[in-house]
């Protein structure tokens, strides 16, 4: 029985191809061991959202292969469907699996042995690798058909029901490493969903490239999202207690999208909007297809369907051109905005992109100083929003045991994504639980007391 080791980098799309391969080597005999020395076959999932994705991919490649360096060193996903110079990683990688291909993993990994045996007994030429990279910005790929029925994580699942943008924001080489939109089908999405309830998983966590994109390659127009009628159709499965939409475009809040939504009690009032600049201009010069009086309105709509939706988002510092006006346009529509949540990110000038040969590129210096500034700002607005909850009533689900100062708590998240702490003892994993938030267990974490009813 072959040992294999696995590691992520990335997106949640990347997190469910990863179990999904896992699996599908787990059905053929293969034991998954942790991503450590003694492994016989080592599989890095690869991102290349960022220069700096690129760099923690390759060096995950090259420390796969010195803690074995006779192990057959796998390279999947983004960053080498994406690589340039291929012909580098050839010391370091015996197969590449490329998007829309790690489908095919337990038949790629037999086909590399043996190409691997023929060459060590001289019966191939030198090239000892193999390269399973498609050409994924033709237009006949199809969607790939990967499937679980398990993740390691205990409560919450991911479901991937969408590959692939259309969008193709001047900074980003996703389009490139994923290709077009290409949305999973309804049914097969339908009967995931029922086997991860049928194995106790409380939540799923629907994910794509482009999620506001689902169906809309399905639709003979070619413009109408199916994701409503997906939504209603999980809502009716038995045992999912919860449905989370892991990132939205924008322009899909509506006020029809969110009446809709909002009738749907298992949706969590969850919203991961990306905004990336509170500046028009900088928007434009992003190619990001909306403004920011758009976008604050969809937060409008959000807020007068939901009492105290937790809005997340994105933002880049010091893209190409931004100017202080610029910037500070965004600090003033942060604080307008008033996020949950705001994840900050350095531009990083991506190879290929047009972003990347644009004028006026910034120092290191000034997109750290912008950084910072929007950091104190998040923690503000973040310890703001959960004050909110205090004295107010929420519903937990409980996901794994805390121990503290030798008290032992249950950890969990609100339905706003919130973690939250209730004192109990025992494993109450993967339960759902009701009580009132009574203050702060920690900076990010909230306490909760006097359930109701009992965790179930």
């Amino acid at each position: 029985m072959k040992k294999v080791a696995f590691h992520n980098l990335g997106c949640k799309v990347n997190a469910y191809e990863t179990d999904a391969m896992q699996q599908l080597l787990e059905n053929e005999g293969y034991e998954i061991v942790p991503f450590a020395e003694g492994a016989d076959i080592y599989i890095i999932n690869t991102c290349s959202v960022t220069n700096i994705a690129d760099r923690k991919s390759r060096q995950m490649i090259h420390k796969a292969r010195h803690m074995n360096p006779h192990a057959l060193v796998v390279a999947a996903g983004c960053y080498v469907q994406t690589a340039q110079k291929q012909e580098e990683m050839q010391p370091y990688i015996d197969l590449v699996v490329g998007n829309n291909k790690k489908k095919d993993i337990v038949s790629l990994i037999k086909a590399c042995e043996q190409k691997l045996k023929a060459a060590d007994e001289g019966r191939a030429d030198e090239n000892r690798w193999l390269n399973a990279c498609l050409d994924i910005n033709e237009k006949k790929v199809e969607y790939e058909n990967l499937q679980i029925s398990r993740t390691g994580r205990n409560t919450r699942a991911y479901v991937k029901i969408q590959d692939g943008c259309n969008q193709f924001c001047s900074y980003c080489i996703i389009p490139y490493a994923r290709g077009r939109v290409r949305s999973r089908g309804c049914t097969e999405v339908l009967e995931e969903c029922r086997r991860l309830a049928e194995n106790g998983y409380r939540e799923v966590v629907l994910t794509g490239i482009h999620l506001s994109s689902y169906g809309t390659d399905l639709d003979e127009s070619g413009h109408t999202s199916l994701l409503i009628p997906l939504l209603e159709s999980i809502h009716s499965i038995k045992g999912i207690e919860r449905i989370r939409l892991s990132s939205l475009e924008p322009r899909i809040i509506t006020e029809a999208f969110t009446k809709a939504i909002s009738g749907l009690e298992k949706v969590c009032p969850h919203f991961h909007l990306s905004l990336q600049s509170g500046c028009n201009e900088t928007l434009k010069r992003m190619n990001r297809h909306y403004t920011v009086e758009e976008y604050e309105q969809a937060c409008q709509i959000l807020r007068s369907y939901y009492v105290h939706p937790a809005i997340t988002t994105d933002i880049i510092t010091g893209f190409p051109g931004e100017t202080e006006e610029e910037f500070q346009k965004t600090v003033e529509f942060v604080k307008k905005v008033n996020f949950y949540e705001t994840h900050i990110f350095k531009y990083s000038k991506r190879q290929g992109t047009r972003a990347a040969s644009m004028e006026h590129q910034l120092p290191e210096s000034v997109k750290a100083e912008r950084s910072r500034v929007l950091l104190e700002l998040d923690k503000t607005n973040s310890r703001n929003f959960r004050e909110y909850y205090v004295g107010k009533e929420t519903e937990l689900l409980i996901e794994e045991q805390l121990v503290s100062e030798g008290n032992v708590y249950q950890l969990g998240h609100t339905r706003e994504y919130i973690k939250a702490v209730l004192k109990e003892e025992g494993d109450c994993s993967n339960t759902i639980a009701a009580g009132t938030i009574t203050g702060f267990f920690r900076d990010d974490i909230l306490s909760v007391d006097k359930i109701f009813p009992k965790i179930d």
